[in-house]
């Protein structure tokens, strides 16, 4: 039975990995911060174990995670979902949110990936999944902030996965595109239109269809990938 940990898990593609991992019969815990309600929903829903904090405070992040693998006895996955977006003219981004950005997006990355992996390299079996994005290997005009940070995650991947393969440890990236989450509703009926009219398959994709292929990199069938970046963006990237 797999442990598993997922960062930004009360919504979205965290909390379609959360009921995905459930569904496998793995022991899940979930970090989440201000969705309180739907956090307690997911867990009553699935048995996951929801744990507050923000993942932006490294002390309280490193308390979640030796919480969960106090609780389930390890981990084995670690599921690096937790993210914010910014969309902004980056000359009227102010210092505030940028740092708040980098410190969810890519350093809460970086510090759940060197607690949890404490805890695989003791077992020499792992799996960590960074949840990057397309906008990450393209770039986007007023998301340059978003764009960065979540271009760091791929140099995290390729560099961790480097450092911990000698421990059996797998690291890679699934970069979505435009998925239907909460983030995306916020964006106007233009915006949205003109990303369905750039996306080959022509739709939105769904946070189920990311959870996917989360679930296949950790399944055991993948065994001999890492350091990769999978897009799951209905041909947006390309």
């Amino acid at each position: 039975m797999k442990r598993v940990l997922i960062t930004g898990g009360s919504r979205g593609i965290g909390a379609a990995c959360v009921r995905r991992f459930s569904t496998e019969g793995c022991r899940v815990s979930f970090i989440y911060n201000n969705s309180e309600e739907k956090a307690r929903e997911l867990s009553l829903a699935t048995g996951a174990l929801a744990i507050r904090a923000d993942v932006a405070d490294k002390g309280q992040l490193a308390a979640a995670v030796a919480k969960a693998a106090d609780e389930m006895g390890g981990i084995d996955v670690l599921v690096n979902n937790a993210g914010v977006s910014l969309i902004d003219l980056l000359s009227d981004t102010d210092d505030e949110r940028l740092e708040r950005l980098l410190s969810i997006n890519l350093t809460a990355a970086i510090v759940a990936s060197r607690e949890a992996s404490r805890y695989m390299v003791s077992a020499h079996k792992g799996y960590i999944v960074n949840i990057g994005s397309v906008w990450g290997r393209v770039g986007a005009s007023c998301e340059v902030a978003y764009s960065a940070s979540k271009a760091g995650l791929r140099g995290l991947t390729l560099a961790l996965a480097k450092e911990l393969g000698y421990s059996g440890i797998s690291v890679t990236c699934v970069e979505p595109g435009a998925i239907d989450t909460d983030m995306n509703r916020e964006l106007d009926e233009e915006a949205v239109d003109w990303v369905i009219e750039q996306t080959p398959f022509g739709r939105l994709g769904t946070p189920e269809e990311v959870a996917e292929v989360v679930s296949w990199l950790c399944s055991g069938k993948a065994d001999f990938v890492t350091g990769q970046m999978l897009g799951v963006d209905g041909g947006f990237g390309l």
